[in-house]
């Protein structure tokens, strides 16, 4: 189904050392003209075409969502009009970012399908449906040089599958009879494992896939090992360790069983890569277990670094860590930028990436080399007896951080805090450890800002590669951590919640208490995590089972629970909805289907009823003279308590070293009715953005609009209200010599105190119809 408008009615201890490998120096981006889709080149983008089209995640294997097009400028962008609407067809919160192919766009809606459309009309020309697990934030698009073999390929269910991106049909040659299975070679046993493929698509770089993991956050979690993969064949190309193994370099920065139990050291986010020189720039995330790290004392490579590999054979080529012996969650998530920069008189390849904790790190691209000065500055010791925080962190000392990194009774916020809670937090951050790299207590409340959530998270970068401008969303939001707890501690609160349940009778359920209550609240409305009202109309069981046995993002694996007990939380769940108990159905029922459910045993998911609730026991051999600690929820349930503006886009001069612009991001409607303006939005997942050659910057907002800026000023120039919000990436495209803006439209919008981290509740009137819309200028 599609929508055409009416032509009438009117987005890381560094250890210093770098590899001596010397690498031809890259030639500077040539200049590019406009092009159509169709007239795009086969296989792998150059540098030269790659920001002429959208055939991979981010724009082009850069992920600089940079476009040279001139179509579309400062005079006319706010005659931009809704030229198509796709709608989703479910009540699904799709965060995916459309890719386009000569004049097909290719879109996940409809109960997780991926779905083929005409993208200048929006019409279906296929539909492969029932594509349940599947990364939800894109997918990878790869083509023969003859141009006879297209392909999707994209993970679902901890496999790699590929899709025939012209029919639609699974190609069962990949792999075994289609899937190749993601859980192997980890250096741990695959059935103990809940869940491994990233949200986020991975990078085609000639015939391979390079692809990261999202292991999650718990003891004895994978390891976040790179990979690569034929996209042919399936065959496993490389591998490597981003936790070291004896003999590997960064061995010495663990202790000498740690490759044996840690996890994490994942690339849940963006990879960029420079398809001239050959080299990936992956951005890593934390250790396992995240806030606490008495058994991997060290500085942790490679911990949230920036690592360059050699692309085709996935060696190290350099380094870099941000942050030591991670305590915070700081992971890398965001693209790595690359642009050429001119620094006194001095023209340089260089690649920008900011981390969670929102520093901006600048190096040259080929050597790791920092461009502007780094220090390595003290932070404060922990607390706790058997952890070691590393005694000093980097500070870049050139461009300030995109995010607030101190909070005081004074920041405090005005907006939603009555006088009897600010005086309340006024006493309790006088009693509380605050600020960045602040370790966690055992006994304590602690504030830390940025939180977990950043800062800066996926999708926040882009970049004027040839003018080096570097473009970031960043977030101002605290994380107010609970004291960690021992195992014991944790099992008890789950019996008292479990003993709570039980004194209510058989309208609560001790699996829910002890499993759901802290983060989707007693009665289901939602806290940490979303509501679960309503949820039957979004999950069928078996999408439900899914979703508790693999985790997805913030939420952990409950590969610990029986399948007969994921039945009785679910029926427990939807028997107290009101209105329609009916659950959703996985059949499309139009269109053109041409497949469904992925490669056969794709949609296979099996409890680990071996697996633990607070993480395996550590290997036989392994001696590890602590106890683990745990965090009870990420803190991310109050926003709120500090004064905006919340969310902010910015430019940075990396030329010149410097904050160009910056301004806040989008508005809080309840905030703009008691009377405070320039708020920004409280949000838990990232918007997006384009930079255009001609001077405009395009983005989205957690308020439900898309935004036109000034590149050079961060001047508003347009603004255009979605039908619904939006965490998914926009894309930008041209057919026939039309440029096109696609935004994907399908989260609820939520304002004020009640604002929860990436909440899709449900309120009392239906949500609005999500989908993709599609502007473009009137045609003469």
């Amino acid at each position: 189904m599609y929508y055409k408008k009416n032509k009438k009615s009117v987005l890381y201890r560094n250890t210093g050392l770098y590899s001596s490998m010397t690498i031809k120096f890259c030639a500077i981006l040539c200049a590019v003209t406009i092009f159509s889709c169709e007239d795009a080149t086969k296989e792998n983008e150059t540098n030269d075409d790659q920001h002429t089209s959208w055939r991979n995640h981010g724009g082009g294997p850069d992920q600089s969502r940079y476009v040279v097009q001139n179509e579309i400028t400062e005079s006319n962008v706010k005659d931009l009009e809704v030229e198509w609407f796709y709608p989703t067809g479910d009540k699904n919160s799709y965060q995916f970012n459309p890719i386009i192919v000569d004049s097909v766009m290719y879109v996940l809606a409809r109960n997780n399908s991926l779905v083929a459309l005409n993208a200048t009309t929006g019409k279906e020309i296929w539909i492969h449906a029932n594509l349940t697990g599947i990364a939800r934030r894109g997918i990878n698009y790869w083509e023969s040089k003859d141009g006879k073999d297209k392909r999707l390929i994209f993970q679902m269910n901890n496999n790699l599958q590929a899709i025939d991106a012209d029919t639609g049909k699974s190609i069962l040659s990949f792999g075994n009879d289609g899937l190749v299975s993601l859980k192997e070679g980890l250096n741990r046993n695959p059935n103990m494992l809940s869940r491994v493929q990233s949200p986020n698509p991975g990078a085609i770089f000639e015939d391979l896939i390079i692809l990261g993991s999202a292991p999650g956050e718990g003891y004895m979690s994978a390891p976040g090992y790179l990979r690569a993969y034929n996209v042919v064949t399936g065959k496993l190309a490389w591998t490597f360790h981003t936790v070291p193994q004896p003999g590997e370099y960064g061995y010495d920065t663990w202790p000498k069983d740690a490759y044996k139990y840690v996890g994490g050291v994942n690339s849940w986010g963006e990879i960029t890569l420079d398809s001239k020189s050959g080299i990936a720039y992956i951005p890593l995330g934390s250790p396992t277990y995240d806030f606490y790290g008495a058994d991997r004392i060290g500085s942790n490579l490679y911990g949230n670094s920036i690592l360059a590999l050699d692309a085709r054979t996935g060696k190290r080529i350099w380094h870099y860590q941000m942050v030591h012996h991670d305590l915070w969650d700081y992971d890398a998530t965001a693209a790595p930028q690359l642009m050429t920069v001119n620094i006194k008189g001095k023209e340089i390849e260089a690649v920008a990436v900011v981390p969670k904790h929102g520093f901006v790190f600048v190096f040259d691209r080929h050597t790791g080399e920092s461009l502007w000065p780094i220090e390595e500055r003290p932070v404060p010791p922990s607390k706790i007896e058997g952890e070691e925080a590393w005694p000093t962190q980097p500070f870049p000392t050139v461009f300030p951080p995109t995010s607030s990194i101190s909070m005081t009774k004074d920041d405090l916020g005005e907006v939603f805090l009555s006088k009897e809670e600010r005086e309340e937090w006024m006493l309790m951050i006088d009693s509380m450890e605050t600020g960045l790299f602040t370790p966690l207590s055992d006994k304590n409340r602690t504030l830390v800002i940025p939180g977990a959530n950043g800062g800066v998270e996926f999708g926040s970068t882009a970049s004027n590669p040839e003018k080096g401008i570097l473009y970031v969303i960043g977030i101002n939001m605290p994380s107010t951590y609970e004291r960690l707890r021992t195992e014991d501690e944790m099992i008890k609160l789950d019996e008292e919640a479990g003993e709570r349940a039980r004194s209510l009778g058989k309208n609560d359920s001790p699996l829910y208490q002890q499993n759901c209550a802290v983060c989707h609240g007693q009665d289901r409305s939602g806290q940490l995590g979303p509501s679960l009202i309503g949820i039957e109309q979004k999950y069928d069981f078996k999408q439900f089972h899914q979703l508790m046995v693999t985790g997805r993002g913030e939420m952990p694996s409950f590969a610990h629970i029986k399948d007969e007990e994921i039945k009785s939380l679910y029926d427990f769940i939807t028997k107290l909805s009101s209105g329609n108990n009916s659950s959703v159905s996985n059949e499309i029922r139009s269109g053109p289907v041409v497949d469904s459910g992925g490669a056969p045993g794709g949609q296979i998911v099996v409890s680990s009823n071996t697996a633990h609730r607070y993480g395996a026991p550590y290997p036989k051999g392994v001696q590890v003279d602590h106890e683990r600690l745990f965090l009870r929820g990420y803190g991310l349930e109050l926003p709120y308590i500090i004064d905006p503006p919340w969310s902010e886009i910015m430019a940075y001069d990396i030329n010149e070293g410097k904050l160009k612009w910056k301004r806040p991001l989008g508005n809080d409607l309840e905030a703009n009715a008691l009377g405070f303006q320039n708020t920004g939005v409280m949000r838990g997942f990232p918007n997006g953005m384009i930079i255009s050659s001609n001077g405009l910057v395009f983005s989205t907002s957690k308020d439900g609009n898309v935004y036109a800026f000034d590149a050079d000023t961060g001047k508003e120039l347009w603004k255009s209200k979605l039908p619904t919000g939006t965490i998914g990436l926009p894309s930008m495209y041209n057919v026939n010599g039309r440029q096109y803006l696609v935004i994907p439209s399908a989260t609820p919008v939520k304002f004020g105190r009640n604002t929860r981290l990436g909440s899709d509740d449900n309120d009392e009137k239906p949500d609005p119809q999500g989908g993709y819309v599609v502007y473009a200028l009137p045609e003469n």
